[in-house]
């Protein structure tokens, strides 16, 4: 089916801000795991595993509508010096995509593509819950200080 080339436009935009969030996910990962933050490992490495599976699911939605996923593109990268630091620019990157994906289901209503609407939606509520996540962390942090916040991350 050809799709709307706006919203194949959109959609690897989309693509590209999940390949970066992959990328910055899997360092902040690896910094807590030299850090031996074991439990921050996990959570980033879960984080970026889901990411992983938004872009699939872009790619795929690309490829439906007869579009060619651009892969080689990204976007900018904010990776932490420190696990406060981390958490602000997660924050700050899951606030962009949801944005995105507000202003992208607007764009597939406009053109009439409410199964690509329903996908971005699904993706939507995936990063509303990412940023509530963040958030948590990072409330935890100010009540607890980052010093009892870290010891019960090893």
């Amino acid at each position: 089916m050809k799709g709307d080339v706006k919203l194949i436009e959109t959609l690897n935009s989309l693509l590209a801000d999940e390949l970066s969030a992959i990328n910055q996910y899997m360092v902040h990962s690896e910094m807590s795991a030299n850090w031996n933050y074991s439990k921050l490992h996990q959570h980033f490495e879960k984080r970026a595993i889901n990411e992983m599976k938004h872009a699939e699911k872009l790619i795929g939605r690309i490829l439906f509508l007869e579009g060619i996923p651009i892969v080689n593109h990204l976007k900018k990268i904010n990776i932490g010096e420190d696990v406060a630091k981390q958490l602000a620019n997660d924050h700050f990157s899951e606030q962009d995509a949801i944005n995105a994906y507000n202003n992208a289901i607007k764009l597939s209503i406009g053109v009439g593509d409410n199964a690509t609407k329903e996908i971005l939606e699904h993706i939507l509520t995936e990063e509303d819950r990412h940023i509530d996540e963040i958030e948590a962390l990072q409330d935890q942090i100010s009540q607890m200080s980052l010093a009892v916040f870290l010891s019960t991350k090893v």
